[in-house]
C-alpha cells in the first residue's frame, strides 16, 4: 500500500542495522542503504529524547546539500534511558555487564527517534516504551554476553535474543521500538510527510 503512494519518491534508509533493514523490507517498500560516518556525540546537557532527536538529525545532516527533489533520507538513534542517565552502546564486555547489572529487576525506557529529510525540509519524531526487567543473575548476564555479544546494542541487549525471552517481564508500548525502530508511527509519518 505505502508502496505506491511513494512511487515518486526514492527512499535511502541511512542505517547499517539488520533489524531496521528488515523492518524496511517487511514495510513492503522500495528502498536504497546509503550509510555515512558521523561521529555521535551530544552536548552532555542534553536529556531523554532530547538526546536521540539530536543524534537522528545529526545523521540526517550528513546528506545536506546532495539529496535530489525526490529523495526521502531516513535516518534513527536508539537508546536506553535509566536512572536519568544514557546507556548507549557498551565500550566493553564490563561495560555491558554494568549496563545490564543496573537494568536487572527495574524498569527502563527505549527511546528511538526518527527524522526525514529532504532537500526542503526535515521532520524529527521520537517513540518511549517502557521495559521492566526480572532479576538478572550475573550467571545469566555472563551467558547472555558470551553466547550474544550484544556490544553493538543500545543497553546491552536486544529484546528479540535470549535475553529478552528469559529476563524481560514486561514491555508498555511499542515492541518494534524496543528492537529499533517504532514501525507504526514510521508507516502514520511516512504518509503525512509525503501529502505535505
Amino acid at each position: 500500500m505505502l508502496r505506491e503512494k511513494l512511487k515518486s519518491y526514492k527512499i535511502i534508509l541511512a542505517s547499517g542495522s539488520p533489524r531496521r533493514q528488515q523492518f524496511f523490507k517487511d514495510l513492503d517498500i522500495d528502498f536504497e542503504i546509503r550509510l555515512k560516518e558521523v561521529e555521535e556525540i551530544y552536548p552532555l546537557h542534553l536529556q531523554a529524547e532530547e538526546i536521540t532527536n539530536y543524534l537522528a538529525e545529526l545523521k540526517a545532516s550528513a546528506f545536506e546539500g546532495e539529496l535530489k527533489s525526490d529523495e526521502i533520507v531516513v535516518t534513527s538513534d536508539t537508546i536506553v534511558w535509566h536512572n536519568n542517565q544514557c546507556l548507549g552502546k557498551p565500550k566493553d564486555e564490563e561495560d555491558a555487564f554494568n549496563m545490564l547489572k543496573s537494568l536487572s529487576n527495574s524498569t527502563h525506557e527505549v527511546i528511538t527517534s526518527v527524522c526525514f529529510k529532504t532537500y526542503t525540509k526535515t521532520e524529527t519524531f521520537h517513540e518511549v516504551t517502557k521495559v521492566t526487567f526480572r532479576e538478572l543473575t550475573d550467571e545469566a548476564i555472563h551467558y547472555y554476553l558470551t553466547n550474544y555479544k550484544p556490544f553493538d546494542k543500545a543497553g546491552s541487549y536486544a529484546i528479540q535474543e535470549w535475553i529478552g525471552y528469559v529476563g524481560i517481564r514486561k514491555i508498555e508500548g511499542s515492541y518494534t521500538n524496543v528492537v529499533g525502530m517504532p514501525m507504526h508511527l514510521v508507516y502514520e509519518k511516512l504518509m503525512d510527510f509525503i501529502k505535505k
